[in-house]
């Protein structure tokens, strides 16, 4: 692709940019959870119609999921958003400490404000430079709610809505810019739903069972188990009803939910059945019952290096973010609140090496990732789980990462609350959506790298062939 296309796009997306920011900062103050965005579906949905997409809501069975779509035939060139927050993160914006707004309520504690948005920004672009230049093709838009413990996208397989898709591109906000080729992990996740007999816990205590140590029996025995699981599996636990506040009352009810991770889907579902096993001894000892709810899966994620490559490629055309000092001295500020430990972590995470840009060694001396990361053309192990798995393992599929936060930021933290509305913050996102869609052009306009992604895909998946891993009659949240 020549370097005027790429020039036009990016221009085109530095005019969207104030409008587009304060719709990312709309969402940041929505916070909506899993299945309930439904104002930030909605806005979404509204400015894809604004920008001549048809738009189907409502689909695959939830509410806030819809379909945005620009021109039409071959190839379909989709975009990936989300824009779902996390329970308990809610926190002042541009604020370099600890501060809920409301304690206890909600926050974009993953940067999903950022990464719906510039997703948006990057299909809506990309529909522009067609209509101008008479090209043929369908950039395709998907609202993607409840990543968070909610596998939307796979509910969205599941419903045959990327059949028809030649490529899926998507990014997500971090510390550090660039691509890196990642194999995350399958997730299942179930919850364990003891019933036992209440009693006097001190005058009869002897004709109580308990549900609550029937959970903690679980829980010790699942800690045994992690000697005896493959290295790379993950398991973890919350107890979400411990059956009341009461301490002379033996507890009826209990519940906990396990996430099950393991490298592939058959491993995860393995290991589950082991847990289970678990579970059931834990009810046999304190003759309680026990009942097993699955609530939602997510497959391993596949990689695509044709496509990650020439994601880098564009990456190394549009050049470094030009972050100022302001943005620099706020970034320092949020590294103040992280032990250096924290920050070697989040450099270890990313695997932040060389620079494409400078002979710069990364070691968190500097606060913002001010260059591009080099891509090795080679997967990593990451022990997270996410919902584009499912999507890649029907389509070729590739994501960046652009550096809305400081250098030592680890998701899932206030920190990263913080940092949603910066304007650091809003330059990684305009950087990604021209990554996304300047990527999303030379698929369009190459036949020739859509069917060397096609074919890497092919050789992935040979012999493996995609299967839904939620059943047909489990519904988004759980529903059955």
């Amino acid at each position: 692709m020549n370097h005027e296309a790429v020039m036009a796009i990016a221009e085109a997306i530095e005019v969207m940019k104030p409008d587009f920011t304060k719709l990312s900062d709309s969402i940041w103050d929505f916070a909506e959870l899993k299945f309930e965005e439904t104002r930030s579906s909605e806005v979404l949905a509204r400015a894809l119609e604004d920008n001549g997409f048809s738009v189907r809501r409502g689909v695959a069975g939830m509410d806030t999921a819809f379909v945005g779509d620009f021109g039409a035939g071959k190839p379909v060139i989709a975009f990936l958003g989300e824009f779902d927050a996390l329970a308990g993160m809610s926190q002042v914006a541009n604020v370099a400490a600890h501060e809920a707004m409301i304690d206890g309520a909600t926050g974009h504690g993953c940067g999903h404000n950022l990464l719906g948005v510039g997703s948006l920004m990057a299909a809506i672009a990309l529909a522009k430079y067609m209509k101008a230049n008479n090209l043929p093709g369908t950039v395709r838009y998907y609202g993607c709610p409840g990543e968070e413990g909610g596998s939307g996208k796979t509910f969205m397989v599941r419903a045959g809505l990327f059949d028809d898709v030649d490529t899926a591109l998507t990014w997500h906000p971090a510390p550090f810019n660039g691509v890196r080729s990642t194999n995350n992990l399958a997730v299942l996740e179930y919850y364990y739903r003891f019933k036992g007999i209440a009693a006097h816990a001190s005058n009869a205590a002897h004709l109580g069972r308990s549900a609550l140590d029937a959970v903690e029996l679980m829980n010790v025995g699942v800690n045994f188990l992690r000697e005896h699981m493959p290295q790379d599996c993950r398991v973890h636990y919350a107890i979400t009803d411990a059956g009341g506040k009461a301490a002379n009352v033996v507890q009826a009810r209990a519940e906990v939910l396990y996430l099950i991770r393991a490298p592939e889907m058959p491993q995860a579902l393995d290991l589950a059945r082991r847990v289970e096993k678990v579970a059931r001894g834990a009810a046999m000892m304190t003759e309680t019952e026990v009942e097993v709810a699955f609530d939602t899966a997510s497959t391993s994620l596949l990689p695509n290096i044709t496509l990650e490559t020439a994601m880098h490629e564009h990456m190394v055309a549009l050049g470094p973010i030009a972050f100022d000092e302001a943005d620099l001295a706020f970034a320092r500020s949020i590294q103040k609140t992280f032990t250096e430990e924290a920050i070697r972590s989040s450099i270890r995470l990313y695997q932040i090496k060389g620079d494409v840009f400078s002979n710069t060694r990364i070691d968190g001396s500097t606060p913002m990732h001010m260059g591009l990361r080099e891509f090795e053309g080679q997967s990593h192990f990451r022990a997270g789980s996410t919902d584009v798995g499912d999507v890649s393992w029907v389509v070729p599929t590739a994501q960046c990462w652009a550096p809305a936060w400081a250098i030592g930021t680890n998701p899932h933290t206030w920190q990263v609350v913080a940092q949603g509305k910066s304007a650091a913050a809003h330059k990684a996102m305009s950087h990604a959506a021209k990554t996304l869609a300047t990527t999303g052009l030379s698929l369009m306009m190459s036949p020739l790298l859509l069917a060397e992604a096609r074919a890497e895909w092919r050789e992935r998946t040979e012999g493996k062939p995609y299967v839904c891993p939620i059943p047909l009659d489990i519904m988004p949240g759980g529903r059955v």
